[in-house]
């Protein structure tokens, strides 16, 4: 048996018609990288009620997008015109990330996902990271081929001692490591009950940990989904994910979350 891992979706139009997609990166890296059977969680909200999703599932990956997390989610400023959003991803998300802490499911967080983490405990986001005063410019230059654009772009520095640092020494990686970024966002304010688990040299937070979680519970702000088999670092974090899915697959069934499922069926 496999863990089964639900993989986060963004609702988007194909043509006239509304539909609920995710990167085929991301399954891949759940399915090869973390040995996790992967299952789309569509963007409808309350229609879908979170306690009968982590019945249903080990562990989640919170994906990135090219939407961003609504401001108004974390008390911050209107979004710069055109700017692209998902309402239903956020009202999916976020209460979806607090309710799979609070029983224990997995979670691994990228980049949108890891913003949404952020804000799902009440952290909030700078929307323009490159207009922010001694931070840089993390975005990617989409003019560039994909492996370009998706290449090593900055170091970070592990927090010693951290979630992060021990899946990545007992792994045999550095505390050092080069890592891709294609984000405009970063977060501003880090959520209370949070660790920083890894930062870029100019000081923004890469990495974040939940203290106290039941569970494994980490979110990066780059992207370690990408060619994840390359790259010692991002190997590392499948491998944790999914041993921690597995963990999570032994303890499901009859769990008081499966009960709760099951009494509202």
């Amino acid at each position: 048996m496999k863990p089964i891992v639900g993989v986060t979706a963004d609702r988007t139009m194909i043509g006239a018609h509304p539909s609920h997609v995710t990167g085929e990166k991301y399954i891949a890296a759940v399915v090869d990288g973390a040995h996790a059977l992967a299952l789309l969680v569509p963007a409808l909200g309350e229609r879908q009620h979170a306690s009968d999703l982590l019945a249903a599932v080990d562990g989640l990956l919170f994906t990135g997008s090219y939407s961003n997390v609504e401001p108004h989610r974390y008390g911050g400023e209107p979004s710069e015109p055109g700017t692209l959003h998902d309402a239903d991803r956020d009202a999916t998300t976020l209460p979806l990330l607090a309710a799979a802490i609070e029983h224990g499911v997995p979670v691994l967080a990228i980049c949108r996902g890891f913003q949404e983490l952020n804000v799902a405990f009440g952290g909030s986001l700078h929307q323009r990271v490159h207009e922010v005063d001694g931070l840089a410019d993390h975005r990617e230059d989409k003019a560039d081929p994909l492996d370009a654009q998706y290449g090593p772009s900055h170091t970070i520095r592990l927090t010693a001692g951290g979630l992060l640092h021990r899946v990545a020494t007992a792994n045999g990686v550095a505390e050092v490591a080069h890592v891709n970024s294609l984000h405009g966002q970063g977060i501003a304010r880090l959520a209370d009950n949070f660790v920083a688990e890894a930062v870029a040299p100019d000081g923004l937070i890469e990495a974040v940990s939940v203290r106290d979680a039941r569970a494994f519970a980490l979110g990066v702000q780059w992207h370690p989904e990408w060619k994840h088999a390359s790259d010692p670092l991002s190997v590392a974090i499948f491998r944790a994910f999914g041993a921690a899915c597995r963990e999570r697959m032994r303890t499901r069934v009859g769990s008081p979350v499966a009960g709760a499922a099951a009494a509202q069926g």
